[in-house]
């Protein structure tokens, strides 16, 4: 008997893990009385997971491109509706496992800002509540500031947006917010890549200032994908799917179809994408950046199908989810497409700065050169 009830509330747990998970991450406090955490100071490196040594200042070695990248969630939650900057676990998190997977594939083609933020918490991508809707919205407030400072720091170098998960949709929001009224700003960026991201296809269609990839070789268009790696994270997208309005506003998904743009093929498709078009796959969690991963190509085919892309199952161990229930909801320890992003991303900067009216900005003096007056004197 007593083997039985443990066996019984074993299996009651796995079922109803998620809902004990929103009971134990839930702040239980109005969003409206929440005191939120320090603002991050964005004129100074702390803010900043990654960014240059000198963010103004640039030189012919330096790759061709700048990176705005948008990390996930690394925040569980409990007592906090978004987290702070500083908080030890989710910092570990993000050095060591996201950062190294997600922004590592455009460390190459561009010089990499990823700011910090006050991050939504886990839980507020669990239900569909008002509370939760504002702790996003208070997300992006960070992330919209910091686009500023990178914009100002990387003025005339051609761009690219890059986000994950939670950071790939305040991504979107920047692209609809920011980029997409600005002609400057389009016709400076490469790409934007929102990785297990939803997006509504329809905001992407050929006739929009930023539309989806339809080819390789594309530049100033959008690539957006999910893909579910098990049943809860398809819980998670499926029944809070909530997107940005052009008001600013979040919103339920409903009818409407998700964009995805196949990364393997790198183009809106339905077709199946071979495992043996699968350029590399790797884990790169813990390594120091700046390090190259080794890859290990052909490990899974990927496909567009009603709006997500299914992949196959890796042929390498190294390659399944693990960890708690609430690591399994955020975004993988790895990357099965590491090395097509990779070059996806060198061959749209290609296209980009070899379009015909794109003019590519002088590297930046090394230092100041004083000039002083010097009176003119009349020759007799």
């Amino acid at each position: 008997m007593g083997l039985g009830l443990i066996v019984f509330f074993a299996v009651a747990a796995y079922i109803w893990r998620v809902d004990i998970l929103r009971t134990w991450l839930d702040p239980k406090q109005p969003f409206q009385t929440y005191v939120p955490p320090p603002a991050p100071n964005y004129e100074t490196p702390s803010a900043w997971a990654l960014i240059p040594q000198n963010p103004a200042a640039w030189s012919a070695s330096d790759p061709p491109a700048d990176v705005f990248f948008v990390h996930p969630t690394t925040f569980d939650g409990g007592r906090n509706w978004n987290g702070p900057i500083n908080d030890r676990r989710s910092a570990k998190l993000l050095t060591d496992v996201m950062l190294p997977n997600y922004a590592g594939p455009f460390q190459r083609v561009g010089r990499v800002f990823a700011p910090r933020y006050r991050q939504a918490s886990l839980y507020a991508f669990l239900t569909n509540k008002e509370d939760a809707q504002e702790a996003r919205r208070f997300a992006y407030s960070d992330v919209r500031r910091a686009f500023e400072t990178f914009l100002r720091d990387t003025d005339g170098r051609p761009i690219i947006i890059a986000g994950v998960e939670q950071g790939g949709a305040l991504a979107a929001r920047l692209l609809d917010d920011v980029v997409a009224h600005d002609p400057k700003l389009i016709a400076r960026l490469a790409a934007a890549y929102l990785i297990d991201t939803i997006v509504p296809a329809a905001n992407y269609v050929p006739a929009s200032p930023i539309p989806a990839c339809t080819a390789r070789g594309q530049a100033r268009c959008i690539l957006a994908w999910v893909q579910p790696t098990d049943a809860s994270r398809a819980d998670r997208f499926e029944k809070h799917a909530l997107v940005w309005s052009n008001a600013g506003q979040l919103e339920d998904l409903r009818t409407r179809a998700p964009l995805c743009v196949n990364p393997v093929l790198g183009m809106v498709s339905d077709t199946l994408a071979p495992v043996r078009l699968n350029l590399g796959a790797t884990n790169a969690s813990g390594l120091e950046w700046g390090v190259r991963p080794a890859f290990m190509p052909h490990q899974v085919s990927a496909q567009c199908q009603g709006g997500f892309l299914n992949a196959s199952t890796p042929s390498s161990p190294t390659f399944k989810q693990s960890g708690s229930w609430t690591d399994r909801l955020k975004a993988p320890p790895f990357n099965l497409f590491y090395a097509d992003e990779e070059a996806d991303a060198k061959a749209r900067i290609t296209t980009l700065t070899g379009s015909a009216g794109y003019m590519a900005p002088s590297p930046s003096l090394g230092a100041s050169i004083a000039i002083a007056h010097a009176p003119i004197h009349r020759i007799p």
